[in-house]
């Protein structure tokens, strides 16, 4: 009975963040509800939908939709209960024309600023609920105003102190994966000098990255956010974000370069070099991501130094036999420019492990304060 339990939480453990997402949003429905009925406003049902909507996966992401959210709603607010009230409609005819009127504007204005999509939906509750209840658009207006409040505030203290994700921890967490993801391409790409490219799978991997790269630069955002509010007391995000898609621009580069595998001559002689340094540098990568993961500080980078070492020598040793004198000149500019390459991603991993470094360092600072 105990490993069945086990084997049936094992799932809900892997997703420890959605379980926590969806215990916020169901608490911000709940108080939103009992708020909006306490106060007798005229539609609860937006106040849940409200609190529904700002509350996110992060903090910051919180933060940025609550906004987004208030702004657009107060603008839509005034926005319909101004031309309703200035412009007198009677029959369906009239009602037809403010509500193209009402809805023509706002929707230009939210295609030019999508934060501000609230603004035609609330304009067009102000002017068709009074038509339905018999209120005043004015009235109506202020109920929006305050049903949209109290679903903010629910959503809002739900987020803060009802199992709260800062978006710090789901950055790193985001960038393990997605330097993972470079790993892996990384081993693909440069075995392919060797016994030729597997496209499809580079393309699947080429797409995991490009989709875990929008993810990231979205979570650091939020984290921006909370730093900007002292919600968070985590380092800049700026300097992680930008190694790592400098390392991504670094596979595209060695991508380049190994469109078609080595002359037969030249991989008998750097076959093993470049097996060693895909080795060492796809094992660091994924060190690092297991170091962001769990806070502990960078892993020793000196075996990628010395696998590139080994093959700056061996490829010093074939230039000067002559062997590069032979090839065609695309053939020629690869090879180089897998060298440049290489040496550029040393340099960024180097920069990886001081930012790394630097997150455990604030981990380990955060977690004394917390002790103390």
């Amino acid at each position: 009975m105990i490993a069945l339990v086990k084997r049936l939480s094992a799932p809900l453990r892997s997703r420890k963040a959605q379980l926590a997402l969806a215990v916020r949003v169901t608490v911000a429905a709940f108080s939103a509800l009992v708020v909006a009925l306490a106060l007798h406003l005229m539609l609860p049902l937006w106040a849940v939908l409200t609190s529904l909507i700002v509350t996110q996966m992060s903090v910051g992401r919180s933060l940025k939709t609550t906004r987004d959210y208030l702004f657009g709603t107060v603008g839509g607010a005034i926005y319909g209960a101004t031309i309703t009230v200035l412009i007198p409609h009677s029959g369906e005819a009239g009602l037809l024309a403010l509500l193209v009127l009402a809805i023509a504007p706002l929707a230009f204005i939210a295609a030019i600023n999508p934060s501000l999509n609230a603004a035609t939906v609330t304009a067009v509750i102000v002017l068709l609920v009074p038509t339905m209840h018999h209120a005043n658009p004015l009235d109506s207006a202020i109920d929006r105003v305050l049903e949209v409040l109290v679903g903010a505030v629910c959503g809002l203290l739900a987020s803060f102190f009802v199992l709260p994700s800062r978006a710090h921890s789901q950055l790193r967490v985001s960038a393990a994966r997605t330097l993972e993801l470079l790993a892996a391409v990384l081993t693909e790409l440069l075995a392919g000098l060797t016994r030729g490219r597997d496209n499809d799978a580079l393309h699947t991997l080429q797409d995991g990255i490009g989709v875990a790269m929008v993810g990231l630069n979205t979570t650091g955002a939020e984290a921006e956010r909370e730093r900007a509010a002292h919600l968070s007391s985590g380092p800049d995000t700026g300097p992680l974000l930008r190694t790592t898609l400098r390392l991504r621009h670094d596979l595209v580069m060695i991508g380049r370069a190994a469109v078609v595998p080595l002359p037969a001559d030249l991989q008998a002689r750097l076959a093993a070099p470049l097996a060693r340094v895909s080795e060492t540098m796809a094992a660091y990568l994924r060190a690092i991501a297991e170091a962001l993961r769990t806070g502990v500080g960078a892993p020793a980078i000196w075996p990628v130094q010395t696998a590139l070492q080994a093959y700056a020598a061996e490829v010093a040793a074939v230039r000067a036999e002559g062997l590069i004198r032979g090839l065609p000149g695309d053939v020629a500019e690869r090879f180089f420019a897998l060298g440049f390459s290489l040496e550029q991603m040393r340099q960024n991993l180097r920069d990886l492990e001081r930012c790394v470094a630097e997150w455990a360092e604030a981990a380990a600072s955060i977690s004394a304060a917390t002790d103390d």
